[in-house]
């Protein structure tokens, strides 16, 4: 497979994880249980993490300690709590659209951390692409509530910070792909035990539906769509995989289109271009030939980890090209 292909492929299989995060919305309001977002986050969260964990049979060691509950809590508990809490305020396509921020924040961070520098390209890719999703979600009808929107900004400072942190420490020597997603879901959930508990108190009566809901959330939408999501950071850019995201609003608005019976017009056709345009464009710019020299070097490191790989490999030096 060419180098072009396979950049291809990384990227439409790490899509398809905003694509089953775009039907939170719908199957939050249509399937759980009322107002409880912090059961919906802990539910789709701690049960996973504690499969793959059997799974695998790994625990973190040394550093990794607190690395996994750090990025545990940002790109699980935190974020699946701030979701549900969109999910609930806002409408599916508009709760996406104010998490679709996401890009800028690694943008910004990883000029800061990975040393990836800011492009005028991309600039105009994150305008592109907001404007886009605008104009696919939003309409004089829409009443934001600003709870839900700080909500939304939130989850998306919270992904955004783990997407290059996840991007700047990679995973440990001889530790799997499933074994590290299996750190996160589990830390995510446990940080989301107590505040259930002290919160929303004891969980409702659930219903076949509630329990439906609940199934496809933890098995789809967090242990499957995590592991493909975390591949792809591996893989691809951090930038690129964040651009990603906006599957997640596109995905949201054809739901409400084909279950909720909303409209699409011509105007949310050309902003879903648009979106589309900018995954694209970013796709296309973000991947430069390999450069022989200075990286950035985590000043905490003292035991040669790599980016998605485990140890630190020459700049530009595909972690692939390790084998694992």
């Amino acid at each position: 497979m060419t180098g072009r292909a396979r950049i291809a492929t990384d990227s439409l299989l790490t899509a398809l994880a905003p694509m089953v995060w775009g039907s939170t919305y719908l199957v939050t309001t249509e399937l759980l249980p009322p107002d409880r977002p912090f059961l919906a986050a802990l539910a789709r969260a701690l049960p996973a993490g504690l499969i793959l964990l059997l799974l695998t049979r790994a625990l973190p060691t040394g550093a990794w300690w607190w690395r996994a509950l750090l990025l545990g809590t940002l790109n699980i508990g935190a974020f699946l709590y701030l979701l549900h809490v969109t999910a609930y305020l806002l409408p599916g396509g508009v709760a996406a659209l104010v998490i679709a921020v996401q890009p800028v924040i690694v943008l910004l961070l990883g000029a800061l951390l990975l040393r990836e520098a800011a492009r005028p390209v991309h600039l105009f890719a994150c305008l592109l692409g907001a404007a886009g999703v605008a104009l696919l979600v939003l309409g004089p009808e829409v009443a934001l509530d600003p709870r839900g929107v700080a909500a939304g900004l939130l989850a998306a400072l919270s992904m955004g910070t783990g997407i290059v942190l996840t991007k700047r420490w990679g995973r440990p020597e001889g530790v799997s792909l499933l074994g590290v997603t299996g750190w996160q879901l589990t830390a995510g959930g446990l940080v989301l035990v107590a505040p259930t508990l002290l919160v929303e108190g004891p969980p409702p009566a659930l219903t076949a539906a509630h329990l439906g809901g609940f199934a496809y959330l933890g098995l789809v939408g967090s242990l499957l769509a995590y592991v493909v999501w975390f591949r792809g950071l591996e893989r691809l850019p951090a930038l690129a995989v964040s651009f990603l995201s906006f599957a997640s609003p596109l995905t949201a608005a054809l739901l409400g289109y084909l279950v909720l019976n909303e409209t699409l017009t011509v105007v949310q056709g050309l902003g879903a271009t648009a979106a589309v345009g900018a995954v694209l464009l970013v796709q296309l710019t973000a991947h430069r030939p390999p450069r022989r020299s200075g990286s950035a070097v985590d000043p905490g490191e003292h035991h040669g980890e790599a980016v998605g790989s485990g140890r630190k490999p020459v700049h530009g030096q595909d972690p692939r090209a390790t084998g694992r």
